[in-house]
């Protein structure tokens, strides 16, 4: 690849990042965890809840669970489960929290398990970050932020899948 192809490439990847800052992931660390990406999908108008997400890896040596939260923006926070029955899903209230294994990771994402956020105080639009503190059973409170968007994250890119990208 030539010299001025190269430049003109680069210039255009780091474009791309410069425009999509609220699609870049976020995360927070505490002694046994790290937080990856809280995000909320952009709920309708005047909707009775939201729902939460973000993934909560264990580097501890010991069982953590996700008991739930609290947030000036919201009512209640709360962990929930998603199952399948037949056709028919269901979701329930996950009393005792969601489980982190030990070197495992607690995925919530659209479809699945997740954050209910009960009555937001109010209209949430793409962009905006809410603070929330979530409660774990042995790490305690962590205050984090959550961005409002659109869609799901996007997953991260590489040079591999760029096409008409050699950068030996």
């Amino acid at each position: 690849m030539s010299y001025s192809r190269a430049l003109i490439a680069s210039a255009s990847i780091g474009g791309v990042l410069l425009a999509a800052p609220a699609t870049l992931a976020h995360a927070y660390d505490t002694a046994a965890l790290h937080i990856g990406h809280p995000w909320i999908k952009t709920p309708p108008n005047a909707a009775p809840a939201a729902a939460g997400y973000l993934t909560v890896t264990n580097h501890g040596k010991a069982a953590e669970r996700l008991t739930g939260g609290e947030s000036a923006t919201f009512k209640a926070v709360e962990p929930h489960t998603m199952s399948m029955t037949g056709a028919v899903m269901r979701m329930r209230l996950a009393k005792d929290g969601l489980a982190i294994p030990p070197g495992g990771t607690l995925t919530l994402a659209p479809g699945g398990d997740h954050l209910m956020l009960i009555a937001p105080g109010k209209a949430l639009k793409a962009g905006d970050k809410v603070p929330v503190t979530l409660t774990f059973a042995h790490a305690g409170k962590v205050r984090v932020e959550f961005i409002v968007q659109d869609g799901a994250p996007a997953a991260p890119m590489s040079h591999e899948s760029m096409p008409g990208m050699d950068m030996h």
